[in-house]
């Protein structure tokens, strides 16, 4: 693989005008496609074969109007009566124009349907829609604000909440700010700005194509909001960390006296084959999300592995090309004060190994291995201790901060109704002739323990719908518990009365979204420790090394969800990020299990191939530890700061789900790479010694070697050097022949 890459890069950088236009043709290419498309993503999560989906569909089938969107819209007074002749004169008026609003189909006057507050200080108000949350338009939404303008000058308070809502404009793009920050790291790390400007171009082809073709296959597909914030980090993070270990090994070679062109193909085969399993591990990770079973997650998975996968060949192509335009000025430093001073530490390439500072750091860690190994266990141990408090579920609108407008409507509601009305139980009652038939069923349902209120709402085409409001919030475990007891009661709830009761509705939605996924979860770690056993095995011939990695990776990730828990769930630091305490993400844990495998198999493959170069030329096992740990810590540590900085600044945003993810993304991404990479594995290699590379010699015979350490390209190049020293010599002699003496 190493002398097929280092030829690529060669053509690449050779060709460069060519592989340039190229990929600017794919960007033009996906941009029209994604206009023309018109694809939207969406934040409804279903999952086919759970009981809420059923009523979904029975309700698509026999009453449309009840499957599409809707928003609750929240009027409140402070105090007097809301329900006195003029607010109810302002509440229809506002009704009226909230119906004319495109995609609405109907509005509920509060007053009409009773949905008033008992102290007559809250009203609510339903908006119905056409269309199913995700294909409800943007310039729908913004028309709800002006329409309640008349309500608000009147002295009342409108908020809104549901399944669509007004939502605020972030201030700044957290990519755009992820980006800012990755590239000063990256120009400190080369003391340069091209150096350093050099990934960041590349990875934004990457994700300009990416999330271009999100757009566009969301005309085809349903994609979660979420697998697009979730593939716009990877690919913006995995796209600058693969530029960057290749280009800091072809700057190396450059600074080493490699003309360009050579230096980027050398380059591209030993640091090239290494981001080759990297983004593969990544990749295969992902696309292992398929095996839950969940069409969104599946979707958000492969739509991820894409973005990766895009990143990947920009660096083994677009790279090169880019680097055969810098030249030599990659290899220059740069004339700013600040870099100036930044300078002499980044010339790693005519610095001795033994002088860097993460040779230094390594060595430190090999003298005192044991006490290391322990001391780290044992932090990450305790750091994973909230994992036991772990509570699955989809956080809404009580998980918000106070400035988010259905944060508010939640706190109202609670407040005047009661925290059941935000949980309101939807309750399907089929075969249904009249409203006489199903009325011993809302009796029945009445009379179940946490249930405040049952009522019948509609009755038509066969079809019955309760609205049954619990006494407890949709995210208390007595919710859940319910949803669970009328399940288990059905048939006595159903009686004689020949009609057939399914349980759904968002709050149910979400138990049953989150209980499928809890269960799916351990299948998939699993899965996932077979795969990096699998890839880690061939990549470097041994199993020793796989199952360090693997053993690392579940200390990674068990600090990761310890600090998810202890921030989002328990509610630490929650004023420092912006939370309220609320459920675990219940797709969390398993979207974190293949992302935290994917990188935390970079960085092993980063780290350990470096070790094993040096323990191949020279057989010291904890020399080569030191070495190859050493020459690895200042790009990997700049490749995790990168990565964590683009994670991180998700925070910023309002969406608690892209908040959970970035932080946990974040935190893993950290711990990985300074705590169990640079520190654990080169304690546990030091340890181990030079048995960790030992394998049976049928073990040899049947694992091939994909050579990521760059064996072959060093002997081929070798072999040319020897045959043009010969070719040399050979003209040398034969030209002196007959020469006059």
């Amino acid at each position: 693989m190493s002398v097929r890459l280092y030829r690529l890069a060669r053509w690449c950088f050779r060709r460069r005008w060519i592989v340039l236009g190229g990929w600017l043709a794919a960007v033009v290419a996906v941009v029209a496609l994604a206009q023309l498309s018109g694809g939207k993503t969406t934040n409804t999560f279903t999952i086919p074969g759970t009981e809420a989906q059923q009523v979904v569909s029975v309700l698509q089938h026999k009453l449309p109007a009840a499957s599409g969107a809707t928003t609750q819209v929240v009027f409140a007074r402070e105090d007097g009566d809301i329900t006195d002749t003029a607010d109810q004169a302002v509440v229809a008026r506002t009704v009226q124009q909230l119906g004319r609003v495109p995609q609405v189909t109907t509005v509920t006057d509060p007053f009409r349907t009773h949905s008033v507050s008992p102290d007559k200080l809250l009203a609510l108000a339903t908006v119905y829609y056409d269309s199913a949350p995700g294909d409800v338009k943007t310039g729908t939404l913004d028309r709800l604000d002006p329409a309640v303008a008349a309500a608000r000058d009147a002295g009342l308070r409108v908020e809104f909440t549901g399944t669509v809502y007004p939502q605020p404009t972030e201030a700044a793009s957290p990519e755009a700010i992820g980006i800012v920050v990755a590239l000063v790291i990256l120009v400190l790390t080369f003391g340069s700005l091209v150096a350093g400007g050099l990934p960041i171009v590349t990875a934004l082809f990457g994700v300009v194509i990416s999330l271009m073709g999100f757009t566009a296959l969301a005309a085809l597909v349903d994609i979660a909001t979420a697998a697009t914030s979730v593939g716009t980090m990877l690919g913006i993070s995995c796209g600058i960390d693969y530029a960057l270990f290749i280009l800091s090994r072809h700057r190396n070679h450059v600074l080493h006296g490699h003309d360009p062109q050579e230096a980027a193909g050398r380059a591209a085969g030993t640091a090239g084959s290494s981001v080759v399993f990297a983004g593969l591990s990544v990749v295969i990770a992902l696309c292992g999300l398929a095996v839950v079973g969940i069409p969104f997650l599946t979707t958000m998975g492969l739509a991820a592995a894409g973005a990766v996968l895009v990143a990947l060949l920009i660096a083994l192509t677009l790279l090169p090309a880019a680097l055969g335009f810098a030249g030599s000025r990659v290899a220059r430093f740069s004339r700013l004060p600040l870099l100036r001073r930044a300078g002499p530490a980044t010339r790693t390439a005519v610095t001795r190994p033994e002088d860097l500072r993460g040779t230094r750091y390594a060595a430190w860690v090999v003298r005192h291995r044991v006490p290391v190994l322990l001391v780290g266990v044992i932090a990450l141990g305790a750091l994973a201790i909230p994992v036991t408090s772990m509570e699955l579920g989809l956080p809404g609108a009580g998980s918000r901060t106070t400035d988010d407008t259905s944060r508010r409507a939640y706190d109202l509601t609670t407040e005047h109704f009661g925290p059941g009305y935000n949980g309101t139980l939807t309750v399907v009652a089929q075969g249904v002739r009249d409203a006489a038939q199903v009325a011993p069923v809302a009796t029945e349902l009445g009379r179940e323990d946490g249930v405040a209120s049952a009522t019948v709402s509609t009755v038509a085409n066969g079809i019955a719908l309760i609205s049954v409001v619990p006494t407890t919030g949709p995210n208390d475990q007595a919710t859940t518990d319910l949803v669970h007891r009328i399940r288990d009661d059905r048939t006595r709830i159903e009686g004689a009365t020949g009609t057939h009761v399914l349980v759904g509705g968002a709050t149910a939605t979400d138990i049953d979204v989150s209980g499928k996924l809890g269960a799916a979860l351990p299948v998939f770690l699993v899965v996932v420790a077979g795969l990096a056993f699998v890839l880690l095995t061939f990549a470097f011939r041994t199993v020793l090394v796989p199952l360090k990695s693997i053993v690392g990776f579940l200390l990674s990730v068990g600090a990761a969800f310890g600090a998810e828990v202890a921030v989002f769930q328990w509610g630490w630091l929650k004023g420092v990020f912006g939370v309220e305490p609320s459920q675990t993400l219940s797709f969390l844990p398993i979207i974190l299990l293949a992302i935290i495998f994917g990188l935390s198999s970079d960085y092993e493959v980063f780290v350990v191939s470096r070790i094993k170069e040096h323990f191949t030329k020279h057989g010291d096992a904890r020399q080569a530890v030191v070495l190859g740990t050493g020459q690895s810590a200042r790009v990997v540590t700049a490749a995790a700061l990168i990565m964590a900085a683009v994670f991180a600044s998700f925070l910023l945003g309002h969406d608690p789900i892209i908040k959970s993810i970035g932080f946990s993304f974040a935190v893993g991404v950290l711990v990985d790479a300074f705590v169990v990479r640079l520190t654990l594995v080169p304690a546990v290699m030091a340890i181990v010694g030079e048995r960790i590379w030992h394998h049976p010699a049928w073990f040899g015979r049947l694992v091939p070697d994909p050579d990521i350490e760059g064996e072959r390209l060093d002997a081929a190049l070798a072999r040319e050097a020897a045959q043009g020293e010969r070719s040399a010599e050979t003209t040398a002699a034969t030209s002196g022949v007959g020469r006059p003496g």
